[in-house]
């Protein structure tokens, strides 16, 4: 069986566009309703929790813009 594997830059895009929405409902959530801050950091931890399983079963495979490269040229 092949697995889904997204590409290093389509990775970022998705995790940046994952992060921002994520920030948005969490903030129109907690101030339309009575949230603490036990609720919102739950919240924020599932958040983390999916992100992190998507990049530990390889589906997403960021490269984080290219920031931190393993892979140094030598002069």
């Amino acid at each position: 069986m092949k697995r889904l594997r997204i590409s290093a830059l389509a990775s970022d895009i998705i995790i940046s566009f994952y992060v921002i929405v994520t920030l948005y409902l969490r903030f129109k959530l907690e101030s339309e309703t009575a949230t603490g801050p036990f609720e919102s950091l739950i919240m924020g931890i599932c958040f983390v929790v999916i992100i992190w399983a998507l990049i530990k079963l390889k589906v997403l495979n960021p490269n984080w813009f290219g920031l931190f490269n393993s892979k140094r040229s030598k002069s």
